[in-house]
C-alpha cells in the first residue's frame, strides 16, 4: 500500500451520475449533507489527477454505467487488488453492489485476472482492508464488512500464504455513517502509520505497534473532515486534502512531502478521502 504508485483506476464525477438530476436527487438518502455541486466536485478531481500525473501515475478512467450511483466516485471499495488476481467485494452498502460488476469488466479489458468473488451473506468493502505486510491483509469488521465477508476474504487467500486478520470498528455515528478501518488508519511508508487513535480499538493498536508500527495521529478536530485518509505515492510521498491544515502540518513535520487540493465538495460531502477516490492498480514493491 506504500509502494510508488504507477497505475491507479478512478471514476470521474460525470462518470458517476453528478451532473444527473436524477441521481443527485437522492443524494441525501446516499449520505450527502448537500446536493454535489458538479462543476466544483469536477474541479476538485482534477485537482487530484494533476497531482498524481505529476507523481508519474498512469491514470485509467473507469467508464460511465446507468446503474452506478454517485458513490462510485469512491472507486477504491469495489475491488482488491492482490498479488494473485482481483477479489470483487459485495459492498455493505447495498446501492454500491453494481461497481464490482463493473469494475470486473473495465479490468478484464486490461488483461487484469480475477482471484475470486465474495458472495452474500458476505459482504466487503475494500476500504476496510489495510495490507499491514505484504502477507497479512487487516479487515476492519464493522457496518459495511461483515464477519461472513471477512471468513471468505479468509479462504480466498490461506491459499496463497496471506494472512487475514479481523479488526473490530466502533460504532462510531451508525450505520449510515460511512466508518472504514482506513478511516482510521493509512499506511504512510512501511513503518509509518496515521491513526485516529482514540477510535482504534486497542488490539489493533497492539498488533501495530507489534509489528514495528510508529503512529502519527491526527488533529481530533479534523476527525470529520477526513483527516486520516490520506494517499501514499511512495518514497514518502503523500496526497491529502487541503482543509485539514493541523494534521497536514504534522505529517510534513515528520518529514513527508505532502500534494494537497482542495477537497470539500469532492471528497468531504461524500465521506470520501484521497485513497477513496483511487483504485491502486499497480505499484513497485
Amino acid at each position: 500500500m506504500v509502494g510508488v504508485l504507477r497505475k491507479v483506476m478512478v471514476c470521474a464525477p460525470e462518470a458517476a451520475g453528478w451532473n444527473d438530476p436524477e441521481r443527485v436527487v437522492h443524494s441525501s438518502q446516499l449520505g450527502f449533507p448537500h446536493r454535489p455541486d458538479f462543476a466544483l466536485a469536477t474541479e476538485q478531481h482534477r485537482g487530484l489527477r494533476e497531482i498524481l500525473q505529476n507523481a508519474g501515475v498512469e491514470i485509467l478512467d473507469s467508464p460511465a454505467s446507468p446503474d452506478l450511483t454517485l458513490d462510485a466516485v469512491y472507486a477504491h471499495d469495489a475491488s482488491l487488488p492482490t498479488d494473485f488476481g482481483l477479489i470483487l467485494m459485495n459492498p455493505g452498502k447495498t446501492n454500491r453492489v453494481p461497481e464490482a460488476a463493473r469494475q470486473r469488466e473495465f479490468c478484464a479489458g486490461l488483461g487484469v485476472s480475477v482471484l475470486g468473488e465474495i458472495r452474500s451473506p458476505g459482504t466487503s468493502e475494500a476500504g476496510d482492508m489495510v495490507w499491514i505486510d505484504p502477507r497479512t491483509l487487516l479487515v476492519g469488521h464493522g457496518f459495511r464488512t461483515n464477519p461472513n465477508g471477512i471468513r471468505q476474504m479468509r479462504e480466498l487467500l490461506k491459499p496463497h500464504g496471506v494472512e487475514v486478520l479481523s479488526a473490530p470498528l466502533p460504532y462510531g455515528s451508525g450505520p449510515s455513517a460511512c466508518l472504514h478501518l482506513m478511516s482510521l488508519i493509512s499506511l504512510l511508508d512501511e513503518r509509518t502509520a496515521l491513526v485516529d487513535l482514540p477510535w482504534l480499538a486497542v488490539e489493533t493498536v497492539e498488533l501495530l505497534r507489534g509489528r514495528g508500527y510508529r503512529f502519527i495521529e491526527i488533529d481530533s478536530s479534523e476527525r470529520d473532515t477526513l483527516a486520516c485518509n490520506v494517499l501514499s505515492l511512495g518514497k514518502g510521498r503523500l496526497v491529502a486534502i487541503e482543509e485539514n491544515a493541523k494534521t497536514n502540518q504534522r505529517l510534513r513535520d515528520a518529514g513527508f512531502e505532502l500534494h494537497t487540493f482542495p477537497g470539500l465538495e469532492i471528497c468531504i460531502n461524500g465521506a470520501g478521502g484521497p485513497t477513496c477516490l483511487t483504485r491502486p492498480l499497480l505499484r513497485d514493491r
